[in-house]
Formats: C-alpha cells, structure tokens, sequence
C-alpha cells in the first residue's frame, strides 16, 4: 500500500484515539483494520507515514500540530493559539493544585519512583492529603512498592496523564533544578559615581550623602543592591589588603 493512502488512516486514528499512540500502535490498529492484506505494513511504512503527516501540519495553514508527547503521537493546538483555545477550558484551569500539592508533586517528578515516608522527609510534614489528591486528579499513580525497606512500603512515580499534561515523554525530559534556579538567581546591581536613586516613601528622592560618599572616597567603593533593596557596600581594594596583611602575617615567624 502507497504511503498517501496509509496517511488517511493514520491521523483519522490518532484524532479518534483519547491517548497518544505510538507508531507499533498505530502499526497494529492498521494491520488489524486492513486484516484482508496479505501483505503487512511495517513499522518503517508507519513511520514514514507520519513524517508526512508532520511536515503536512507544519503550515501555517493549520492552527494544529502532530506532536510526540506524552509517549505517543497526538494533535495539539498551536502555542499561538493557546489563549484563544483557553477560554472553552476556564472552569478547568481555575482548579489549581495548592501549593503542598504542588510541592509533593515536583517532589514525585524529580525523585521517582519515591515512597511517602522519603517525601515526607523531604518536606517536612506529612503528605497523606496531597497525595490522594494528586492519585484522585491522576497526576502520580502506584507503582508497586518497595522491597528493600521496612514494610514494603506503597512507591509513588508520575502518570501518564502527568506526562501528557506536561508535553513530557518521560522523568528525563523535565527541566534540570540547576536550570530552573538558574532563573531565579538575582544578580548584584553595581553602582559607582553619579546620583544614586533609593526609594523614599512614595516618592524616589536623591540621598545627598550616598552621593557624597561614592564621590568624595579616595577610591572607587563598590555598592551592591540586594534583593531586599537593602544596600551593601564593599571596599575592593580594602579587602584585597586585609587578604595581602592575613597573607604576610601567615608568613611571618610566630617565634619572632
């Protein structure tokens, strides 16, 4: 059978299915459905049929896009279109998870397969409630327990809906915690001569003796501003000669 005519097939049953399929699913649903054929498909045929069906809608003609995620093939609306979509799913995405529900389950994510006493050691207090939340939203499920520790306790990994909802294939595609705090970090705002505009009530005032400070030193001071707005000043060439004075006196003889 000619690749245009498999094509067909192959998105009326990813568009009809209310899971991702993988290509060997798709290649046994078509087998089965062309049971006349003496001939099989092969997973190749199957493959090659839906890198078609990728670079068909790759247009911008359609607002829609066949996707790998959640561990199989599936149609997904566009990134542009994602606030138009969102208005038919409003009540549903005012159901948010709370924030020790959101804990427990970034806690699943990253540390899986993990049992409820190693999260609980994590966080601190107890994750009975979160947990029957997220296995009764289907965001984690049982996966067995575990054998080594005492009383074989129930181990807890992410579901496939968690995978799905997250346009993720698998544990190792989440992003790296080094990654996400990585956008967190703030970075020191350095200050030197000049007028320096700290915040004064409602209104943003000049601090004349800051100013004075920075302009009258001997030397350039360093002034850093932390994430609290609290300022910090540091003297560059003061605290290499402290460490130049601690060096020279390591060197000294203590006999002496």
């Amino acid at each position: 059978m000619e690749i245009g005519h498999i094509i067909p097939h192959i998105e009326a049953l990813i568009f009809a299915s209310e899971k991702p399929l993988g290509a060997l699913e798709l290649t046994d649903l078509i087998n089965q459905a062309f049971g006349f054929m003496e001939d099989k498909l092969t997973l190749d045929q199957i493959e090659a049929g839906i890198e078609g069906i990728v670079e068909k809608y790759q247009s911008e003609f359609y607002p829609f896009e066949l996707r790998f995620s959640g561990g199989g093939w599936q149609f997904l609306t566009k990134k542009e279109y994602h606030k138009t979509v969102a208005q038919l799913n409003g009540d549903k995405f005012l159901k948010r998870l709370s924030p020790a529900a959101m804990e427990t389950l970034a806690i699943i994510a990253y540390k899986q397969p993990i049992t409820k006493g190693e999260i609980e050691s994590i966080r601190g207090v107890s994750a009975d409630y979160s947990i029957q939340k997220l296995l009764e939203k289907e965001l984690i499920i049982i996966s067995g327990r575990n054998e080594d520790m005492p009383g074989k306790p129930l181990v807890y990994t992410t579901s496939r809906s968690f995978m799905d909802y997250f346009g993720l294939n698998g544990p190792e595609d989440l992003p790296r915690i080094k990654e996400v705090l990585a956008d967190q970090i703030v970075e020191p705002t350095l200050l030197s001569g000049g007028q320096v505009h700290v915040a004064n009530g409602d209104d943003e005032t000049v601090t004349d003796t800051l100013v004075e400070t920075i302009e009258d030193a001997d030397h350039a001071k360093l002034l850093l501003v932390s994430e609290t707005g609290e300022l910090l000043e540091a003297d560059d060439q003061e605290e290499e000669q402290d460490a130049q004075d601690a060096d020279g006196s390591s060197d000294e003889d203590p006999q002496a």
